[in-house]
């Protein structure tokens, strides 16, 4: 895809990114039934599971009436366990009355906003630009990106073009983590989470499966993490990091013995549990109030950083568990999406 026009960029600071006082339209979105979903990507099986639930004739208030009528299936190119499944999915989700498209430019012209949902991170910065560039509102499935860059770039886009878009691993909303937002633990000082952690050769480790509990890992600490320590076995990665206020927050990655996903806050007034895996509706019920007010449910910088904590993770891994600075990481990612064109 030729990218024509510089991208406006957001700056680097000292751990982060900055990218305040950004402001999207309401359009006249609000002033019309726009409730169509369209989804890129059939080689994933949240396809089919939004889909469910979104179309169910019994789903209730909290979907507003969103349905998905519109799919275009292709997805990875070349990751064998996403392609096979194409094929199934395109199928199934034929039984919920999605029509089959043949392009994302033709899907554009059926739907009003969009599931990314393609497996394969690699892609997506070209498959969100058109979406972009068509003003459609979009919800992109973990992993934004399959490079700390792209995950930038993505969000330089967003700005460029005044099209909001957000990413987010369902494991955001465990029962447990809404307990802590709410001040059960009173100021959080540290936090451990844990989720299985499969590697897929195209992407850095940890993007490809472990996000999830990265994600949970960061609903809880919040932004401001400043070095990652990655200690890495065949079986477990183990990966702490330390924020810019002394507080230390711990991610387990699982690859043997039984995978499941969890973890404890630690706070001042108390220890949290955060709870069982609870299923995709909360996070289905945040991409349809994002749909509908164009407001962000995650913050894009607290998106950025939690790929940068994990690039950090596999910059660590190659230097056999020194610890690495995310601002070193930040700068260099941030120098290159400045320069992707579009």
């Amino acid at each position: 895809m030729e990218r024509r026009h510089f991208i406006k960029t957001v700056t680097a600071g000292s751990v982060g990114m900055t990218m305040s006082g950004i402001s999207f339209p309401a359009g006249d979105f609000e002033n019309a039934q726009r409730n169509r979903i369209g989804i890129i990507g059939l080689d994933t099986s949240h396809s089919i599971a939004f889909t469910k639930a979104l179309n169910d004739p019994s789903a209730g208030s909290e979907f507003a009436g969103f349905r998905v009528v519109a799919a275009y299936p292709k997805g990875s190119n070349d990751i064998k366990s996403s392609v096979e499944r194409i094929p199934g999915y395109t199928e199934e989700i034929k039984k919920f009355g999605v029509e089959i498209v043949n392009s994302i430019d033709e899907l554009l012209n059926r739907v009003d906003v969009i599931l990314l949902e393609t497996n394969d991170g690699r892609i997506h910065l070209d498959q969100a630009l058109p979406v972009l560039k068509a003003g459609k509102r979009m919800f992109i499935d973990k992993p934004i990106a399959a490079s700390l860059t792209d995950a930038i770039a993505i969000f330089n886009a967003s700005k460029y073009f005044n099209v909001p878009v957000f990413s987010s691993s369902s494991l955001r909303y465990l029962p447990g983590i809404k307990d802590v937002k709410n001040g059960s633990a009173g100021r959080i000082i540290g936090a451990d989470t844990y989720s299985p952690a499969t590697i897929e050769k195209s992407h850095p480790d940890l993007f490809w499966y472990g996000i999830h509990g990265v994600e949970a890992l960061f609903a809880v600490m919040g932004t401001g993490c400043i070095s990652v320590t990655r200690i890495y076995t065949e079986g477990t990665d183990l990966v702490a990091g330390t924020w810019n206020d002394g507080r230390i927050g711990t991610f387990r990655g699982i690859r043997s013995g039984k995978g499941d996903y969890g973890g404890t806050a630690f706070g001042e007034k108390g220890v949290v549990d955060l709870g069982k895996y609870a299923g995709y509706n909360p996070l289905l019920e945040q991409i349809v109030v994002f749909f509908q007010s164009g407001n962000p449910p995650v913050d894009q910088n607290e998106t950025i950083e939690i790929f940068a904590f994990m690039a950090a993770a596999e910059e660590s891994k190659k230097k056999g568990g020194l610890p690495v600075e995310i601002s070193k990481v930040m700068q260099k990612a941030t120098s290159a999406a400045r320069k992707i064109r579009f």
